[in-house]
């Protein structure tokens, strides 16, 4: 697994996460539930995003947006619309929030020809369980755009095709195709000419450096050193040690302790049952005592007070997610 799947492990569209419409104006959708990340993709038509204390962005056919909450948002036909504005978000699926395939102007009940100037929008809402996914969280922007044109364009035929239908299965083929368009998005947005990634993800497209990463990240438990780090990548000590920090901004092993430090505050939380010990075990630490120094360095407090913090707040998302599968 490299650094960027390890980041995307809980982020899933999961059923009444996702919703589609075919929208006539005047039309405005306000995405008000805070989802830690909304993803808006228009199939055709435009609108506009507006962001709060952010200049509106429009959005044409083919464009992304990726917005992290979980501050509101709108989706508007234009900037000083008429429509009065739909309440959806994270549970966006009935016909009164926003989950239909068509509504003319949202204020009227017709669903027949949705007629010229129509916009089709396809949403959808992710719960970002987790340390793992909050730390690529981290490293976006509260607007992400991503222009057609790039990797994703191919998802959004498979979308437009799918949504058109109405064939058993569809729903987990949508959920599936919108975590694909996630990816895709977020890796053309990193990509882009000018662009400034995060440090680990341009870093994964070096020779040596990208190995390093691939092994942390496939052996997070292992008894690393940087030596034998750099044995398996085929460099010097110090020369791995060199181009790690050059390239990554901190040196192999710390960025691997704040990895196990991840790690553990997601074990923590999703394992109640699991002792310290135990969860210090698989992280790579034989001693207890030693892996509660590291995480409070860490993270500001020990692992049992991290647990007792994090445990009712980490759980919410994960049964929700579950009883809506």
């Amino acid at each position: 697994m490299d650094a960027f799947g390890d980041l995307l492990r809980g982020m899933r569209a999961q059923g009444s996460l996702f919703a589609s419409s075919t929208l006539s104006p005047p039309w405005a959708l306000r995405f008000v539930d805070g989802a830690p990340l909304t993803l808006c993709t228009v199939l055709g038509g435009s609108g506009w995003i507006v962001p709060e204390d952010r200049p509106p962005e429009r959005l044409r056919a083919g464009e992304t947006v990726i917005v992290r909450g979980p501050a509101p948002f709108t989706f508007v036909d234009r900037i000083g619309t008429t429509a009065v504005p739909v309440a959806c978000g994270e549970h966006c699926t009935s016909p009164e929030q926003g989950g239909t395939r068509h509504r003319r102007g949202w204020n009227d009940d017709s669903c027949g020809d949705p007629g010229d100037g129509a916009t089709t929008l396809i949403v959808g809402a992710y719960p970002v369980c987790g340390e793992i996914s909050r730390r690529l969280l981290d490293t976006l922007p509260v607007v992400l755009r991503v222009a057609s044109g790039g990797g994703a364009d191919a998802v959004l035929d498979h979308l437009a095709a799918e949504v058109a239908a109405d064939t058993p299965g569809q729903q987990v083929v949508l959920d599936r195709l919108l975590d694909w368009l996630l990816v895709c998005a977020l890796r053309d947005y990193f990509d882009r000419p000018g662009g400034e990634p995060p440090a680990w993800y341009a870093a994964q497209r070096d020779p040596v450096v990208g190995d390093a990463l691939r092994l942390l990240h496939a052996e997070p438990a292992a008894a690393w050193t940087v030596s034998a780090l750099a044995d398996r990548t085929g460099v010097s000590r110090s020369t791995l040690a060199k181009r790690f920090a050059d390239l990554v901004g901190e040196p192999p092993l710390t960025y691997l302790t704040h990895w196990r430090m991840t790690l553990a505050a997601d074990l923590l939380a999703e394992r109640e049952a699991a002792t310290v010990a135990e969860v210090a075990r698989a992280v790579g630490y034989t001693d207890a005592f030693a892996f509660s120094v590291a995480f409070k360095r860490t993270r500001g407090v020990s692992p049992s007070e991290f647990r007792r913090g994090s445990v009712p707040r980490a759980r919410g998302p994960v049964e929700r997610q579950g009883a809506l599968a």
